[in-house]
């Protein structure tokens, strides 16, 4: 299983063809590919080793959840300023 993000590699990967394609496109940066075809795979019957990667795959590539909370706080402080300025300058 691959820990924090990496990759298996090397001929003793574990997985199928297709998993180890998948990380190979995660690897090259194409990330939407990557969760597609591990999604893919996932909605196929895989084998439970397959199963497993799949799903470290989609873990691996996800977004934070942290990550929306500060896009909205700068969303919001933008906002605040932009309302600011225009009381100001009206």
């Amino acid at each position: 299983m691959a820990k924090g993000g990496q990759t298996p590699s090397g001929p003793s990967a574990p997985g199928s063809d297709e998993v180890r394609a998948a990380w190979a496109r995660k690897d090259a940066g194409d990330v939407v590919g990557a969760r597609k075809d591990a999604r893919r795979i996932l909605a196929q019957s895989p084998s439970p080793e397959d199963r497993e990667q799949a799903e470290d795959l989609l873990r691996a590539t996800a977004t934070p959840r942290a990550l929306y909370g500060f896009a909205l706080l700068g969303a919001v402080i933008l906002a605040v300023l932009l309302g600011l300025a225009l009381t100001r300058y009206s």
